[in-house]
């Protein structure tokens, strides 16, 4: 029996919905009525620019890499500067976002422990969870017990309602006044900017849930796509994020719109950021041609195939499942050394040699398998 999920009691979360009804009500009507009547100056649309990006990175690479997956470490002034700005997006305190994210991860999909599940609709992944207070948003402080002994993370989470007082009123009207267009560089840097920054963060929760392709995984619902990356600063190419969600890039390739990956790595190169995580080639490979071979499978099952090529693909299965076996041997290799305290370079050596060789064998296999696909199967 399939639970209506759209009659749950849940009470209305009126703070919430005030909020980003009234600052979505201002952005639509407002916002272009000042900009017909009296128009904007220059300096209004380059800090509308400037705090956009800055809240996005903020959320981006504070709130979701550094925070709630932990994939790099940052210094102070860089957790404090992630902090301020996450802030000033308004969508809640680290603590808070952390422990929703956490669990959507963990849950994925799932309707009922899923914070923002897809598969309770395109409004309520994208708004709808945020606006009542349903049970499977509710806080379970257990789940970021590291958080919690940040001291900038507590101290955040402490002031948070007056830090956001003072990044979204107080600072726009600031900035409006020292160049002279203190309603202009409010209404574009502080409202519309602030209803942007919003709404690009839910569509990684709505839009990315629904839209793109999955050649990593298709165990959840999470999909990549190069347009919501751009949208979202590099957060739309989520299907690889949800399976490797400790890496710090989300776009892995130099060419793939990532502000956040970039960002992170500036910061490295400065000395703000370190031990940056990265997931070895060979994973993200094997889970390629894994998903390649699947959807194969699927077509061969469903379709008339000639013997022969049903061999060929599973010869070459075979083989993908030996260069598997083979790289695991290397693995416990490289442990056994590490616990022996005696390798030597040639040592090492040879081992990244074959590492390479085998991530190189999985490349290669991954396009021979596609082309067999398209060619004998369609």
């Amino acid at each position: 029996m399939t639970k209506d999920y759209q009659s749950e009691n849940a009470p209305r979360n009126w703070p919430v919905t005030l909020v980003l009804g009234g600052t979505f009500l201002a952005a639509i009507t407002i916002v272009p009525w000042y900009g017909m009547v009296h128009g904007f100056s220059g300096w209004a649309w380059v800090f509308f620019a400037i705090l956009l990006i800055a809240s996005g990175i903020g959320i981006g690479s504070g709130y979701h890499r550094l925070w709630s997956h932990r994939a790099y470490e940052a210094h102070w002034i860089m957790r404090l500067y992630l902090a301020i700005v996450g802030g000033m997006a308004l969508q809640n305190s680290i603590l808070v976002w952390c422990i929703r994210h956490r669990f959507h991860h963990r849950d994925v999909d799932d309707n009922d422990k899923d914070p923002y599940s897809i598969g309770r609709g395109f409004w309520f992944a994208h708004v709808g969870w945020m606006i009542k207070d349903y049970k499977s948003g509710e806080l379970d402080w257990s789940i970021v017990p590291d958080l919690e002994r940040d001291p900038i993370v507590a101290w955040q989470h402490k002031y948070y309602w007056p830090l956001v007082l003072a990044t979204n009123i107080a600072l726009p009207l600031l900035l409006g006044w020292m160049v002279g267009d203190v309603w202009g560089v409010f209404l574009l840097a502080g409202i519309l900017r602030l209803v942007i920054s919003h709404h690009v963060t839910f569509f990684i929760n709505s839009l990315c849930h629904m839209w793109g392709s999955r050649p990593y995984t298709d165990e959840n619902t999470a999909r990549d796509n190069w347009l919501l990356a751009i949208v979202t600063y590099g957060e739309g190419y989520h299907n690889f994020h949800h399976l490797f969600q400790s890496d710090y890039r989300n776009g892995i390739r130099w060419w793939q719109y990532d502000i956040n990956k970039w960002f992170i790595a500036t910061c490295s190169w400065l000395g703000l950021a370190k031990n940056l995580k990265r997931t070895p080639d060979f994973k993200i490979q094997r889970a390629r041609l894994a998903m390649v071979f699947k959807r194969a499978q699927a077509k061969i099952e469903s379709s008339q195939v000639n013997p022969r090529w049903r061999q060929l693909f599973e010869t070459e299965y075979a083989q993908f499942k030996e260069t598997v076996n083979q790289w695991q041997q290397l693995q416990m290799e490289r442990m056994q050394q590490g616990r022996q305290k005696l390798a030597n370079a040639i040592d090492q050596s040879a081992l990244t040699a074959r590492y390479r060789e085998l991530e190189k064998d999985l490349r290669l296999q991954r396009k021979r398998v596609a082309m067999l696909t398209a060619q004998f199967i369609g």
